[in-house]
């Protein structure tokens, strides 16, 4: 019986889950959990990356005391944070978090004074988000990027702490803004606008492929199991993508619900023209040579801090039950505003923008949270709708993974909202993505075809049914005056 373990990191927690496969269907088991969060030192933002090496050697220790003694293994995080690697392999500056406000007002100095918007989508055909890769290097210290003998993703720099081995995993590598879509390598433009050479870079690894095992070091203690480390689809979001249960007969789009909301659908081919760049959708690269095509949108951040604001008094469901009870549509946000990307208050921020935009004050935990199911649902029926547009398709399907699938409120506002099915689950999508890839790695599945049958199978999904929405037209006027964009002529 094959077992193999995914280490899958979030911007808020970690785990390590042991998964096994008979030949028909995948058992999980999660062995370690932990929180995981950013630090403020020095007036800037960072992760505490030693601390989630050491969450991982201790996962792998409780895999051995549980009886696992041989395994494969791989890794994911979130995307574009990074660390620079001095020519001894040792790491030159703390880890700084995409959330730190050094990159404000960067990517408009970077392309008023070295490279176009227009030119950088042409190449990479990512989205402009203040924190990629790119604007990240643009801002960081010159002598440290002088320094840097290698430049490795997070995800990157955790397989070498295992193995010793650097690499730049192929899909959290497209998150960088640094790859073209054309020569599938670095850009050099790019890497000569920012003072950077090619060789700081290691080699572009695409998932399945194979590390070999446990450094020397970490093998001759005896405490971890003998570990074959296999190269995943290091970006969370590519290895919950692969985790969707999908049905090959039926048009799909996803959404992969964290603490971001990805929307988009899986394409064989790039889409970065002008249409595209202008409804700032993103193509990262896929496991197996497909594109995600899909746009970021702020997600279950904004009630995690609430939460979090409140002492974490109330968990996830009690905020979502007393939610339901609100009346729907009350008091509506801008999500992808950056004033939600990192306010000093979550709460305050929200209550601020309904105040001065006229609308009622959520001055409940459950007036929060309903206002921001309901702005988050919102605007998913926006980029679902850019979407279609963009790709010509109607998608039948929308599948929810990740942990935001088990918010029945939001997935049913999403399923009347958007008219069509909405499936939920599984919320462990990109744990059991990362194992799935392991699997085909070694052959115990065939494809990625096979994968999502025995996914589907193994962890079978929930069906939200639309229903009518009352007053659409007002409430597409209503959300038109707060995101100043065009979305009558959806609801209508």
């Amino acid at each position: 019986m094959t077992i193999a373990i995914a280490v899958d990191i979030g911007a808020s927690s970690g785990r390590l889950v042991a998964a096994s496969f008979t030949g028909q269907q995948l058992e999980m088991n999660e062995l370690h959990r932990f929180d995981n969060a950013f630090m403020e030192k020095d007036g800037h933002d960072y992760w505490d990356i030693d601390a989630l090496f050491q969450e991982i050697l201790i996962g792998l220790k409780k895999a051995k005391a549980a009886g696992i003694h041989t395994c494969t293994l791989g890794i994911d995080t979130w995307g574009v944070d990074y660390a620079l690697l001095d020519s001894s392999g040792e790491r030159l500056h703390d880890v700084y978090a995409y959330r730190d406000d050094r990159t404000h007002g960067a990517a408009d100095r970077l392309h008023r004074s070295l490279v176009s918007r227009d030119f950088v989508y042409a190449k990479t055909g990512i989205q402009e988000l203040s924190f990629n890769t790119l604007y990240q290097l643009y801002v960081h210290d010159r002598q440290q990027l002088d320094q840097a003998n290698r430049i490795l993703l997070v995800p990157d720099y955790l397989y070498y702490g295992l193995t010793g081995k650097m690499i730049n995993e192929a899909t959290n590598a497209s998150t960088t803004q640094l790859l073209n879509l054309q020569t599938r390598e670095f850009d050099s433009d790019l890497l000569n606008a920012l003072g950077l050479k090619r060789e700081q870079f290691a080699e572009l690894t695409q998932p399945g492929s194979r590390l070999g095992g446990l450094k020397a070091e970490l093998a001759a203690t005896g405490d971890y199991p003998e570990c074959s480390v296999v190269v995943v689809p290091t970006h969370d979001t590519a290895s919950a993508v692969v985790g969707v249960p999908a049905k090959a007969d039926r048009s799909w789009a996803y959404i992969s619900s964290g603490t971001w909301s990805l929307l988009g659908a899986e394409l064989s081919e790039p889409l970065n023209g002008e249409e595209a760049r202008k409804a700032n959708y993103t193509n990262e690269w896929g496991a197996y040579g497909t594109f995600r095509f899909l746009k970021n949108i702020m997600g279950l951040w904004m009630i995690q801090e609430v939460r979090r604001e409140n002492g974490e008094s109330h968990t996830f469901a009690e905020l979502a039950e007393w939610a339901e009870r609100e009346d729907a549509f009350r008091s509506l946000v801008p999500c992808n505003d950056e004033r939600f990307l990192n306010p000093p208050s979550m709460t305050e921020e929200i209550i601020a923008f309904c105040r001065d935009s006229g609308q009622p004050v959520p001055d409940t935990p459950g007036r929060l949270a309903r206002c921001i199911f309901d702005s988050l649902a919102l605007t998913y029926l926006d980029a679902m709708r850019e979407l279609e547009r963009l790709t010509g398709q109607k998608y039948e399907v929308l599948h929810i993974v990740g942990g935001g699938s088990n918010n029945r409120l939001l997935s049913r506002l999403t399923a009347d909202l958007l008219g069509i099915e909405v499936w939920t689950g599984p919320s462990e999508a990109t744990a059991i993505g990362n194992i799935a890839v392991q699997l085909i790695a070694d052959g115990s599945l065939r494809d990625i075809a096979q994968a999502r049958q025995v996914i589907a199978d193994s962890f079978p999904p929930n069906i939200c049914r639309p229903s009518p929405v009352a007053d659409r037209h007002d409430l597409a006027e209503r959300w038109q005056r707060i995101t100043q964009l065009t979305l009558k002529e959806t609801l209508q």
